[in-house]
């Protein structure tokens, strides 16, 4: 196992009720500004529930952030934390909005440069300061709610970067599971594949004596494999909401991925595909992951064994038959929950990969992957084959 350093300040009320507990979370005094993105919390009452939890405070809110949020939309928020003088966010909804949140805190106090959009061109390495935050969390997926890092895009340039900070670890998150209630099928579907890759990203790559993060993985994997098809047939089902919503958090708050190698190819291959295509994030992981699976499988040749076997229960066969159907067993679950997982089934016939890989150039993925060897030829190749 490698060495780390693991610290997982984030402050979790977790279940039902626990936006009642706003209150004692944020300082009496505080300016609070409360973000989010459409009017789903209006109509489901969750942000409701927020404004009666913050009764008799000081508090601003700002809506209309993007599920991809955008520096341009992101910016506006920055001027009224500026003008209001705002010394705490609230993010209310999911990863998008804690993501551009966590941007808005940063930007809010960068002075680094004049454009904080360099925040993104320096993956946050001069964020020396920034707002506090929190999170009321929505819709389970990213675990932005507990981590140090955001993926913001940039409609003027076409562009979809991240950065990471320690000083952008949100002060605490509420966990309610019944506020995820009402979500879409497909956000549902998004979160589960989200999850799962953020998983699996931080476990198949090679083997490295984490025995504890490998079982902690695993049984996240088994969770969301139990839980996500439940979770869309029984939408009101607290416990199989509760499992999903706490894999999540899980999947990526630092504790799997500590002194263990992790690939990233599929997030950033992907991160291209959204910011061209506009696909939902969830959507390109369950493109990428599969193909870069397969593209990679002598390098993960270890983990992929051991990932049918423990994952999928595959026991039988050849060990090529057995990764063979542990990589469909995953394009198989994806599509099991309404996912595509071809660039086909998005409208896309690869026509524009090399525009894609241009871009992945110009952001510096050149070198992807736990052994930093995918390049662009292998990132072009695995595109392709995922058409």
């Amino acid at each position: 196992m490698n060495n780390f350093t693991l610290n997982t300040p984030t402050k979790i009320l977790f279940g039902k009720g626990q936006i009642a507990e706003l209150g004692r979370e944020i300082p009496a005094d505080a300016r609070i500004l409360i973000t989010y993105g459409g009017g789903s919390i209006k109509k489901n009452g969750v942000l409701d529930q927020v404004r009666a939890a913050l009764t008799g405070r000081t508090v601003f809110e700002f809506g209309g952030i993007e599920p991809n949020p955008t520096f341009e939309t992101l910016m506006k928020a920055v001027e009224v934390v500026k003008a209001e003088q705002v010394d705490f966010l609230l993010a209310v909804g999911g990863g998008s909005v804690a993501d551009g949140t966590k941007f808005i805190a940063a930007a809010a106090r960068y002075d680094a440069a004049e454009d904080p959009w360099e925040i993104l061109l320096t993956r946050g390495a001069k964020v020396k300061a920034a707002v506090k935050m929190g999170v009321v969390l929505t819709l389970p997926a990213t675990g932005s709610e507990s981590n140090n890092g955001a993926v913001i895009s940039r409609q003027a340039t076409g562009d979809k970067l991240p950065f990471f900070s320690a000083h952008t670890y949100p002060v605490f998150a509420v966990l309610d599971p019944v506020t995820t209630y009402s979500l879409p099928a497909r956000q549902v579907a998004n979160g589960v594949v989200d999850a799962f890759v953020h998983t699996v990203e931080q476990y198949l790559t090679y083997p490295a004596e984490g025995r504890i993060q490998d079982r902690f993985a695993e049984g996240i994997l088994l969770t969301l494999i139990e839980e996500g098809p439940r979770a869309l047939a029984e939408p009101e089902n607290y416990d199989v909401r509760a499992n999903v919503m706490w894999s999540a958090t899980q999947a990526l708050n630092g504790l799997i991925g500590a002194g263990v190698p992790q690939d990233w190819a599929t997030h950033m291959i992907g991160h291209e595909l959204t910011a061209m295509h506009g696909l939902d994030h969830a959507q390109t992981l369950a493109v990428v992951l599969p193909s870069v699976l397969a593209y990679k499988k002598e390098q993960k040749r270890a983990k992929l064994l051991q990932y049918a076997d423990r994952v999928w229960g595959l026991r039988d066969g050849s060990e090529e038959q057995r990764i063979d159907g542990a990589i469909a067993a995953t394009r198989a679950f994806f599509e099991q929950l309404g996912v595509g997982t071809r660039l086909s089934a998005y409208g896309l016939d690869g026509s524009t990969i090399p525009a894609l890989i241009a871009k992945l150039e110009e952001h510096g993925g050149t070198a992807l992957g736990e052994h930093q060897d995918v390049r662009l030829d292998d990132s072009r190749r695995i595109l392709e084959a995922a058409r």
